[in-house]
């Protein structure tokens, strides 16, 4: 088998003793199974390691794989400065992959690259690797901001380039998992974080690398996770093979959660090429969300399908929408997500139109075509658009902090002709600190500007 074999192992510094100074005994498990990781990654006599790493150069739309001829590191950041590896990559390998992903559409090469050092996301993995012995070159590529599918599209990639060069390759999936274990953790609780592990470790146990690409990207986020896009790469790359999973040892005493599992490639198996089922169930999702969509989405959908196709905005409200959206007026923001990532959103804090309806037909365009953050809207991406719009209540003055609340109010920070807004009840943002933090930055105001604060409700339609 080019590939006879993967491995998934987390990266917290502290496990190098030189780091933790004794705190790596209090995650003994997580130690004693990644050395038995290690072993029978050694025992596959890998020609090189394909590696992928949350913490190397990471762009929303482009796999980055570390170019060059080697690379090495340390962990100097940690208090080991003598702490060091060399490592060589495998240059035709590396070619072969790029040139299989741009016939594929996937973006992905060798640009963009300003720290050429091992990050410790790889290092840490390559640490216990050598410690068994394995020494050849590396592949090392980076995560993006694309879709499940994009992400295992790449697994796929990497697998075939492997057996195009008649490498031997072993998949190292370096992820940790939920960073929100604990309230005295150093990231604090969420009660997704225990959940996320739960679910994840069942199907690192089972070998569903199906739940991999399924689960909820919101869920994902609120429970700070660090490896499943690593997780779904290495999917990609073991497509069609059947394999013996083993989950070697689940533990999160510092509130950080490190998982260590080995797959085993026992032979093929076609029920195990995930990319049409996970493809199959996101159309199911996607056209039971439109078909539940209410006259707000679906409004906001009609504009942006028309401008996309045609070129031209609305021309004319379609017949039959609620007094709500014609005879009223107020800001509203339209945000799009495609894959369970932001696309684009765009809006206004106070109405500029003659009604809610005409506000949402004009960000709707916006949101698709001048979010500066983004490329414009494909034709190709529409059926893959989700939408969701805020209608803006009156902005009202307040004199503190303490009178607001992240999931119930919006916050709109101004100093002079400065301003910036964010809306309530975000992914991510957790405090009324770091809400009027975001809002200060987009404002382009200081922290030691006398800004004002002013709150505002929503109604959320999605």
């Amino acid at each position: 088998m080019p590939i006879p074999g993967a491995i998934i192992v987390p990266h917290p510094p502290l496990i190098l003793p030189a780091v933790g100074r004794g705190q790596e005994r209090g995650i003994q498990a997580t130690v004693d199974a990644y050395r038995e990781a290690a072993r029978r990654a050694a025992e596959w006599k890998p020609d090189v390691l394909l590696l992928t790493t949350p913490h190397s150069v990471l762009y929303a739309d482009y796999f980055h794989i570390s170019p060059g001829l080697a690379a090495s590191g340390d962990m100097g950041k940690f208090g080991a400065r003598a702490t060091k590896l060399d490592v060589r990559y495998d240059t035709e390998l590396r070619r072969e992959a790029i040139a299989l992903a741009e016939r594929e559409g996937i973006a992905a090469g060798t640009l963009g690259e300003r720290d050429a050092s091992l990050d410790h996301g790889a290092f840490i993995p390559l640490w216990f690797l050598r410690e068994a012995g394995v020494e050849c070159p590396i592949l090392r590529v980076g995560l993006s901001g694309f879709s499940p599918l994009e992400h295992y599209r790449l697994g796929q990639c990497l697998a075939r380039a492997v057996e195009a060069l008649g490498r031997r390759a072993v998949f190292v999936a370096s992820g940790d998992l939920s960073h929100k274990l604990k309230s005295d953790g150093p990231y604090g609780f969420a009660p997704e974080g225990p959940e996320y592990d739960r679910q994840v470790t069942e199907a690192m146990a089972s070998g569903d690398f199906l739940r991999f690409l399924t689960m909820d990207e919101d869920f994902c986020d609120r429970a700070a996770e660090c490896g499943q896009r690593s997780f779904q790469i290495m999917a990609g790359a073991l497509d069609g093979l059947a394999v013996k999973p083993e989950l070697l040892s689940h533990e999160g005493p510092f509130g950080v959660g490190y998982g260590v599992a080995v797959f085993t490639v026992t032979g093929t198996d076609n029920a195990r090429r995930f990319a049409e089922r996970y493809a199959a169930a996101e159309r199911s999702r996607l056209a039971d969300r439109k078909r539940a969509e209410d006259p707000w989405v679906r409004l906001a959908r009609l504009s942006l399908e028309t401008y996309v196709k045609t070129g031209r905005q609305l021309e004319a409200l379609p017949d039959g929408l609620p007094q709500a959206l014609t005879g009223e007026r107020a800001g509203a923001f339209v945000s799009l997500h495609a894959g369970g990532r932001l696309r684009g959103c765009i809006g206004t804090t106070a109405p500029t139109t003659a009604s809610v309806a005409w506000e949402i037909v004009q960000n709707a365009v916006s949101a698709c075509s001048r979010d500066p953050r983004f490329p414009p809207v494909r034709a190709s991406e529409l059926d893959s658009i989700e939408y969701s719009v805020d209608v803006l209540g009156a902005p009202e003055p307040i004199d503190s902090p303490a009178q607001l609340d992240v999931k119930r109010y919006g916050v709109i920070v101004s100093y002079g002709m400065r301003r910036g807004l964010l809306l309530p009840d975000l992914e991510g943002v957790d405090t009324v600190e770091r809400q009027i933090d975001i809002a200060r930055q987009k404002g382009g105001i200081g922290p030691t500007e006398k800004y004002r604060l002013e709150r505002f409700e929503v109604v959320r339609h999605k």
